[in-house]
């Protein structure tokens, strides 16, 4: 089971369907049209509908007019036959990384399915072009699909995997390719100036929501953030339960009433 926060008429999701199909039946539930920056929301107040855009040899796409987590539960509830071996989100136009993961409506699909005991995986790489290339991932998303159908995942764990934009190198003919895999953490990170404001014509003014990314660690080696700026592809294991355990002995005391 397919979902996204880019829409169902997104190129990432489309070349996912094809990379993946080869693997899988696949069905599709998206959002029908771009719902960036949902994380984990739903429509507790909003209506939902269902469309379906396309049926062929082992392909079924519906699109919904909720959010990423909308789509995830209203295929599992409406739409599956049964229980989907795997959840995908993605593939994302854009990274998710770092403190990104949060905000990320691809790993809202990814983690509705995890905390649904349904093995997940989010894919994203760091392009935010209509256009953007996918073809150098294919290998890699078809070889970490293939592990988690056949291996599966911890209970509550999902995989948050980032690829870098792979940037051509000037007079040269050398292929262009990843440097490898790094199964890292994630990195610490703060985004900065995240607003801009704007005047309209008619007399008012708005805002943009935007920013830029700060790396809080960048001499570290072990994060996403490092790996991607140093073109590797970034997987990264993440939990459902956010409990600071390290924490809970120093609070302790609270609990002496």
């Amino acid at each position: 089971m397919i979902s996204n926060d880019d829409g169902y008429q997104a190129k990432g999701i489309n070349d996912l369907i094809e990379m993946v199909r080869p693997l899988a039946d696949v069905l599709v539930c998206a959002p029908d049209g771009p719902r960036s920056g949902q994380a984990c929301a739903f429509s507790a107040t909003t209506p939902l509908t269902l469309t379906q855009c396309r049926k062929d040899d082992g392909v079924e796409v519906w699109s919904c007019n909720g959010t990423p987590v909308d789509c995830v539960k209203m295929a599992l509830a409406n739409l599956c036959p049964r229980k989907p071996d795997m959840v995908i989100g993605g593939i994302n136009h854009g990274d998710n990384a770092s403190v990104n993961t949060h905000y990320s409506g691809t790993m809202g699909v990814t983690l509705e399915g995890c905390m649904k005991y349904i093995p997940s995986v989010a894919y994203s790489l760091c392009d935010y072009r209509a256009d953007a290339d996918f073809e150098p991932l294919k290998l890699y998303v078809q070889r970490i699909t293939k592990h988690v159908l056949e291996s599966g995942l911890p209970k509550g764990v999902c995989l948050n995997v980032n690829f870098p934009l792979l940037e051509p190198i000037a007079n040269s003919q050398k292929p262009i390719a990843y440097k490898g895999v790094k199964v890292c953490r994630m990195s610490l990170g703060t985004w900065l100036n995240e607003t801009t404001r704007c005047h309209h014509p008619r007399g008012y003014d708005y805002w943009w929501m935007v920013g830029q990314y700060q790396n809080d660690e960048p001499e570290a080696e072990d994060t996403d953030r490092w790996a991607l700026d140093n073109g590797y592809v970034a997987i990264t294991p993440t939990r459902i339960d956010v409990t600071a355990y390290e924490a809970m002995e120093n609070l302790k005391e609270l609990a002496k009433f």
